[in-house]
């Protein structure tokens, strides 16, 4: 079998990221630590190490595609829902002048986001929270260039969980599939109510025939009004769909 490691160094070579071999083996690594904390902690359903590398770390990495340039170094971003790390651990690997926090809500990811961060020395925050609370906090409040989300809420719901971290003319990057164009009418009226301005959709296919993915890129034209992210489950119950 062909080492899938190969396919993430020539998959991710037409999205700018040139992975010499040391960043490959800080991505082996983490995978390395990731399948030896799953057997006891139940962190992932991907094993199979063609399906990790795909679906976790080139899905990962997709985000680069949709980073403007002046934010792929020296700028600071959130990761939403960030599960075991991703994809903010593999980007914060490929793209070295990255910092920022990586933000779950389940007790044992966030443990191991925090061995794994201290163990590659990467310059991540992990803290165990949920965006409609830290959101709110001026500590955490529009402190970011930029953040993104993987299959975390329906973009409704997202961009209110999200927006609210991200500064005046910063982007947050939504990782969806194939319902996005849907999603994106939908989510039209909070994207705008919460101070963006959709800004373009980058579409691609992952290896392998292993799903298409859309990455919704929207623009923080305007602070976020005061009012938002609603408390509780307010914006994932009653979504700003008007």
């Amino acid at each position: 079998m062909d080492d899938p490691w190969n396919l993430l160094i020539e998959s991710a070579a037409p999205w700018g990221l040139a992975l010499g071999p040391e960043t490959v083996d800080r991505m082996r690594r983490f995978a390395a630590l990731l399948l030896e904390a799953n057997a006891t902690h139940n962190l992932t359903r991907i094993t199979d190490p063609r399906e990790l590398v795909i679906k976790h770390f080139l899905d990962s990495l997709s985000v680069a595609l949709a980073l403007p340039e002046d934010l792929r170094a020296g700028s600071r971003f959130i990761d939403l829902g960030s599960g075991p790390g991703f994809p903010g651990i593999p980007l914060a690997i490929a793209l070295p002048g990255l910092s920022g926090v990586s933000l779950e809500a389940t007790g044992k990811k966030v443990a191991f986001q925090q061995a794994a961060i201290a163990e590659l020395a990467l310059p991540l925050t992990a803290l165990q929270g949920r965006a409609e609370e830290l959101g709110r906090q001026p500590a955490h409040r529009e402190r970011f260039d930029w953040a993104v989300a993987r299959a975390l809420a329906a973009l409704p719901t997202l961009v209110e969980y999200a927006l609210p971290f991200v500064r005046p003319g910063g982007v947050f990057i939504a990782m969806k599939g194939a319902r996005a164009g849907e999603e994106v009418e939908q989510a039209t009226p909070a994207i705008h109510k919460l101070g963006g301005r959709l800004d373009r959709v980058v579409d691609l296919e992952l290896p392998g025939g292993e799903g298409e993915r859309h990455l919704v890129v929207i623009r923080k034209m305007s602070p976020t009004p005061a009012a938002y992210p609603r408390a509780g489950s307010a914006a994932r119950e009653r979504p700003l769909l008007r």
